[in-house]
């Protein structure tokens, strides 16, 4: 079974805040305690190191008054007011408490009102690592004395004469500095992790956001992509980061949706105007044989128009089958190279008939050696059959029509040119759209069909070529470029 989650919780924003918390969190709390064990030892051994030379000094002086023999048993030592004094000054001085004890731990003198009166043993392990290293360090409450356990450091008095151990002093400390130190520590820690925390919260709160919006915004648009709106833009926010990055390739992805888009409904549009106007003249003189409206002595030519706009609908279909698959194949991908100036002289044979039914002349500028091109013979053949029947087609009766061909640069470029009307500038872009007629060539060429240049388009975009076109003073001219061997 599968628990219900909240989309917040696993949204993006909230993620990327989580983790960063998370991390802040996580190494504010081993520096924390990394630097906390470091200071806290180093403190601890500093203070211990204090303690044992205080301690070493209490020990030397209460081993003089051993050595003079004027202690000879506990009640000598304890009713001693000049030592007793002597402890407790240096015990007030030293912010510690002093033990003199014997060899086998018993307290002797002890400068702690508190113990006052009590039999007080030192623990037996502790007694003997003193007796042994010379001295020693714990924790200690004196058998349950203390409340609370108190660090104690136990020095050995040795006569340096006789290098006999003759007792031992412990110094106890309550260690409140120490214990002072790490609540103030505690405390700054947690008040310079709370301002840390706060800031990283604050930073990465902010830059989620940056990261976030221009994806909301994305997702957004998307949706009214898929609604058909193509006119939403995204913002880059004068970022050159990925995200901005981002967010140019999706205005570029949106340019080209919105292109599809307008080039897909142009198509229909034009697609269905091409297809009605054949098919609307068949329909009605044919309902107009069938029902008598033409008489039958006038039915030849009507059943003429018939045959030629049917004739005129399958060239139109075969036409956008032949762009259909001139898409789908690579011309490039065999790497064969053909005598482009051969496939221009039998284009210029195909054409006589309409060139001479035109009344033109031909200016042909194509050398008699050979020019080998890379790409595929027969397509760039339908190039140049296509230009040519297009400038002859639009040219004025009576002018010349130029084809030629010259190399360059690595390149055979490819020339044709017809002299005629003016085309506009602005409709020269417009040229190698489908089903693209000038209102003119609508009322003169019934015959076509919009796709002769739009078919040139695109077998020159499948050798990765571009074509290019001029018109001024009623010169136009049409050139490409191929690649040579």
């Amino acid at each position: 079974m599968r628990l219900f989650r909240h989309p917040r919780t696993q949204s993006l924003y909230w993620r990327q805040l989580f983790v960063t918390a998370g991390m802040v969190v996580l190494t504010l709390c081993l520096l924390g305690a990394s630097f906390f064990s470091l200071s806290y030892n180093y403190a601890r051994s500093q203070q211990g190191e204090e303690i044992a030379a205080k301690a070493r000094v209490m020990s030397q002086l209460s081993l003089s008054y051993l050595e003079s023999g004027r202690y000879m048993d506990i009640e000598d030592l304890q009713n001693d007011l000049d030592f007793q004094r002597l402890a407790s000054f240096a015990a007030m001085v030293s912010d510690v408490h002093f033990l003199v004890c014997d060899t086998e731990g018993q307290v002797l003198l002890s400068t702690d009102d508190t113990l006052d009166g009590m039999s007080v043993m030192v623990s037996p392990e502790m007694t003997r690592r003193v007796m042994e290293q010379g001295s020693a360090s714990w924790r200690e409450d004196l058998n349950g004395i203390y409340t609370q356990r108190r660090f104690a450091v136990g020095v050995a008095s040795v006569n340096p004469i006789t290098r006999e151990t003759v007792g031992e002093v412990v110094a106890v400390s309550t260690m409140a500095s120490l214990d002072s130190m790490w609540q103030g520590f505690i405390g700054l820690f947690f008040m310079t992790a709370f301002v840390v925390l706060m800031i990283a919260f604050m930073v990465s709160s902010i830059t989620t956001m940056r990261q976030v919006k221009p994806i909301r915004e994305m997702v957004e648009a998307t949706r009214r992509y898929a609604e058909g709106d193509f006119d939403v833009r995204m913002d880059d926010y004068g970022r050159s980061d990925e995200v901005g990055e981002l967010a140019a390739s999706f205005n570029a992805m949106a340019e080209s949706l919105q292109q599809t888009e307008r080039q897909r409904r142009e198509f229909i549009a034009n697609i269905s105007h091409e297809l009605k106007t054949p098919m609307t003249t068949i329909a009605g003189y044919t309902d107009g044989i069938l029902d008598g409206t033409i008489p039958p002595e006038n039915e030849q030519p009507y059943l003429q128009i018939i045959s030629n706009e049917s004739r005129r609908l399958s060239r139109l279909v075969r036409r956008m089958l032949d762009v259909s698959q001139l898409q789908a194949i690579d011309p490039l991908q065999g790497g064969v190279h053909f005598d482009i100036c051969e496939s221009m002289r039998r284009v210029l044979i195909s054409m006589e008939k309409k060139i001479n039914d035109r009344c033109l002349d031909v200016e042909a500028d194509i050398p008699d050696e050979p020019i080998l091109v890379l790409g595929d013979n027969d397509m760039i053949t339908q190039v140049i059959y296509n230009l040519l029947e297009n400038a002859a087609k639009f040219a004025r009766e009576g002018t010349a029509l130029y084809l030629g061909v010259t190399v360059l640069g690595g390149k055979a470029r490819v020339t044709v040119r017809n002299i005629g009307e003016t085309i506009a500038a602005e409709e020269l872009p417009l040229l190698f759209e489908r089903f693209h007629k000038s209102d003119k060539s609508r009322s003169e060429d019934k015959d076509g069909v919009g796709l002769g240049l739009y078919i040139v388009k695109t077998i020159l975009e499948q050798h990765k070529e571009r074509i290019e076109v001029t018109s001024e003073n009623g010169v136009t001219t049409f050139s490409f470029s191929l690649t040579t061997e």
